[in-house]
């Protein structure tokens, strides 16, 4: 009983020491949950960084976009520290000062969710409120260097700036070209494709899904034989094609055959297919109505084929730098097969005679003859050219002196004499190279030269 009545009063004395010390932690502890409970609520409470992950991925082809850029010399832009956002946020038109945040009472212990890094309400218009035609509308006036940089800033902006409608034409013209490029921007959508003079590595295309290319520019390009086929085996919906310059092989033969649209084909000083291999994709090419096979790698048969196989629907046609391998009995067979000939270009080909003018008559839409340094002809025979009514140019460059041309010029009044050293047979650029164009086609997507 004794030590019941002394452990109440240990009791009364500490109650009273807690009254007269005021036991402001005994009060603030009825105030504050316990640290279990706060901890039990934070885990509940997603973190402030939720929304924003540090660790965000460009899954969806940043990299690629940057690799492009560096891989054609273009300065890539650096990711900033809120690049991590799924679309830009600033508005499009000035917005107010925003409104001050309420203050939160004195002791009042609150969680609440911290709004997206900061950022207030602002009133306008956003990048995010546009609608994606608008955007497009937009992107169609960036050149090719600033498309590919937008296309790293979301995934929204990644997605238009890839869409079909910007990729119509592209214009790489006299770039050096790291492999992977060509694989990835021709995909995209791409029916125009100007790329002379450029040097392209390995494309690495991902698919063997066709391209949509329809014309298409590789004139004078530095590229692997195996790359080159690579490209063209994708191909079959071509309808203008040059690859001047170029060594070919009988499997790219055989993938131009594939496209059975084909109107213009130039292949002026290509080498390294065989006879079969032409004579497969004249057959096959129906629909050709300008041909350039100046100046390749032929023999006396390559020469009988072509004249043998070309389409009755040709109107322009240039067979000139073959000198010993073609013939009188060539263009015999020739004219016979091509009837609607407008533009012949048989030049350098010394073995013609003025025998051959006979069959030049039978050509009732003949316009346009050209026969430099056919050196077996001589000037007075021009002048039985005279009788084609429908003939409006003649080139006859290194047959004729000054003296000669001067008297030629009078007796065919109505006929321009050595008014143009060079052919637009199936050309794809005529004039400037500064333009933009092929066959009449203007390229808007090109690379702009910049420093940095």
């Amino acid at each position: 009983m004794r030590g019941t009545v002394r452990g109440w009063r240990a009791g009364a004395r500490a109650a009273g020491r807690c009254e007269e010390r005021g036991c402001a932690a005994q009060r603030g502890c009825a105030a504050l949950p316990s640290a279990a409970m706060l901890r039990k609520h934070l885990q509940e409470i997603p973190s402030s960084d939720s929304n924003v992950s540090t660790g965000f991925s460009w899954d969806w082809g940043s990299s690629k976009a940057s690799e492009l850029l560096s891989g054609m010399g273009v300065s890539v832009l650096k990711k900033d520290r809120l690049g991590n956002e799924n679309t830009p946020q600033e508005p499009l038109l000035p917005a107010c000062t925003p409104h001050k945040r309420l203050k939160v009472k004195e002791k009042e212990f609150v969680i609440v969710r911290r709004p997206r890094l900061l950022r207030e309400a602002e009133p306008g218009v956003s990048w995010d409120e546009l609608p994606d035609e608008l955007l497009l509308a937009i992107f169609a006036y960036l050149p090719l260097n600033d498309l590919l940089k937008v296309s790293m800033v979301c995934k929204r902006w990644h997605r238009l700036s890839f869409d079909e409608s910007l990729w119509q034409t592209l214009d790489l013209n006299c770039r050096s070209l790291l492999p992977g490029v060509i694989g990835q921007l021709l995909p995209a959508g791409v029916t125009v494709f100007r790329c002379p003079r450029s040097c392209i590595g390995n494309p690495l295309f991902k698919t063997m899904k066709p391209l949509r290319v329809q014309h298409m520019d590789l004139s004078n390009c530095t590229v692997a034989v195996a790359d080159l086929q690579s490209i063209l085996c994708r191909c079959e919906r071509l309808e203008n094609l040059s690859l001047e310059g170029l060594v070919l092989s009988d499997d790219i033969m055989k993938s131009i055959a594939k496209n059975p649209g084909l109107i213009r084909l130039n292949l002026c000083g290509c080498s390294g297919f065989s006879a079969e291999a032409l004579e497969l994709m004249l057959s096959k090419c129906t629909m050709l109505q300008e041909l350039n096979l100046s100046w390749c790698d032929f023999t006396a048969t390559h020469v009988r084929t072509a004249v043998s196989h070309i389409t009755s629907k040709v109107t322009q046609l240039n067979l000139s730098g073959y000198r010993q391998n073609l013939q009188i009995s060539d263009v015999k067979t020739l004219v016979e097969r091509c009837p609607f000939l407008v533009h012949l270009d048989l030049s350098d080909s010394v073995m013609l005679k003025p025998e051959c003018f006979q069959y030049f008559h039978r050509l009732i839409f003949l316009q346009h003859l050209c026969l430099s340094r056919c050196y077996q002809i001589s000037p007075a025979a021009l002048v039985d050219l005279g009788e084609i009514p429908t003939l409006k140019t003649l080139q006859v460059f290194g047959i004729v002196s000054d003296s000669s041309l001067q008297v030629l010029k009078e007796t065919l009044p109505k006929v321009k004499i050595n008014c143009s050293h060079f052919t637009t047979i199936a050309r794809p650029t005529v004039g400037s190279r500064r333009n933009h164009e092929i066959w009449g086609i203007k390229c808007r997507l090109s690379l702009r030269n910049c420093i940095g």
